[in-house]
């Protein structure tokens, strides 16, 4: 299974719909959708995944990263993309929630520069 369709099935069960329900709201066939995510299928069309992320509420550009078709910043670093950022992204957190995460990877990171 590739990367991008793995986590395509992971925001679709996280979601909890079915690929029809997918189809229905994006007009993107069932059949594609389940090659994508079960890796028969890859490197779908940016125009799909635009879709895709409206659908399941997660950014554009994490979806493209995962994808393949972002490259890290400069100095390699960047989250965007990973399914811990995707993740994050679809979590729909409150501003205090949000705030929250902030500050625990803060703390995480400063625990790692301590070790």
């Amino acid at each position: 299974m590739s990367v991008i369709g793995e986590e395509l099935r992971r925001l679709r069960l996280h979601k909890g719909v079915s690929l029809r329900d997918v189809e229905k709201e994006t007009k993107i066939s069932n059949a594609y959708l389940s090659q994508l995510e079960s890796g028969k299928a890859e490197q779908p069309s940016p125009r799909v995944l635009h879709k895709l992320a409206e659908f399941y509420k997660v950014s554009y550009e994490s979806l493209m990263g995962v994808a393949g078709y972002l490259r890290p910043t400069q100095n390699g670093n960047s989250n965007a993309g990973t399914p811990l950022h995707t993740a994050l992204m679809s979590a729909e957190l409150t501003p205090e929630e949000a705030q929250i995460v902030s500050r625990f990877v803060d703390f995480l990171r400063k625990e790692r520069e301590t070790n």
